[in-house]
């Protein structure tokens, strides 16, 4: 990140991540430290964790499954640890679910994708809110939500609703916060290219008994841009939406996709 894109970004903003030692949350991280922020992420693949312990070891690294309660917990308490506080969290732990109708999807894929997606948002705005309070009203709240947050998303039901779920937590959220200068966000990634979204175009494409290619550009064809989004168009929003230039939105669902217009 140059230095002409901090949107004045003060230095020093402790920024928790989750899922935030690979991935889109990596780039998010890479982009946050690359302005002067002190970080904390979290992951549940142990080699991920070792690579990004590696990689960046001035950084604060928890093993925590955001669907278990007292596994947040305890990454809140290394974030004190590592952190001394906290300043923006960054929640953007969660699994695309399974792809299938309805009718075959499981009832415990289902309860997965909830405990992941949207339960685990929750933990850690619980946990978070205390924190964030001690540097109201600089302290800020990102929620990684989707743009099938706002469009139906056929044979991907479980994770479609608690993309939506998201949007309505975050919307109360900053209700809630607002009047302590606390805001809150959510981010709408569109197909952000990458080997998550092939891991999807190819459930899809089995799904629907097309070759990847014919289902890649099924994808393209619903976006105006004809084009996917980076991990780092994602990670640029995030740093606008803490920055000065940001100070009035909250409570937004923003989407970075290039306007796609249905899934």
């Amino acid at each position: 990140m140059a230095k002409h894109e901090t949107f004045g970004i003060k230095p020093g903003q402790r920024v928790l991540i989750t899922a935030g030692a690979a991935g889109i949350g990596r780039v998010v991280a890479d982009a946050f430290a690359a302005v002067g922020a002190k970080i904390h992420v979290c992951d549940v693949v142990p080699e991920v964790i070792a690579s990004c312990k590696k990689e960046r070891p001035e950084w604060g690294v928890s093993t925590s499954e955001v669907s278990k309660e007292d596994q947040v917990a305890k990454m809140f308490a290394d974030v004190k640890k590592s952190l001394g506080g906290l300043d923006v969290l960054v929640n953007n732990a969660g699994i695309g679910g399974p792809t299938g109708g309805v009718e075959k999807i499981t009832p415990d894929e289902w309860r997965q994708t909830i405990d992941i997606n949207l339960n685990g948002q929750y933990y850690c705005a619980h946990h978070a809110v205390p924190l964030l309070r001690q540097n109201a009203p600089e302290s800020s709240i990102i929620c990684i939500s989707s743009v099938a947050g706002r469009l139906g998303y056929a044979l991907r039901t479980p994770y479609a609703a608690t993309k939506w779920a998201i949007i309505g937590f975050m919307k109360s959220l900053a209700q809630e916060l607002g009047p302590e200068g606390i805001r809150v966000n959510a981010i709408l990634p569109g197909i952000v290219e990458g080997p998550r979204m092939t891991r999807v175009i190819e459930s899809r494409a089995k799904a629907t008994n097309l070759a990847y290619k014919e289902m890649e550009q099924q994808y393209l064809n619903k976006i105006s841009l004809r084009r996917m989004v980076s991990p780092q168009d994602v990670a640029n929003m995030a740093l606008y939406l803490v920055s000065p230039l940001g100070r009035n939105v909250t409570g937004q669902p923003i989407s970075v996709c290039g306007d796609v217009v249905a899934l």
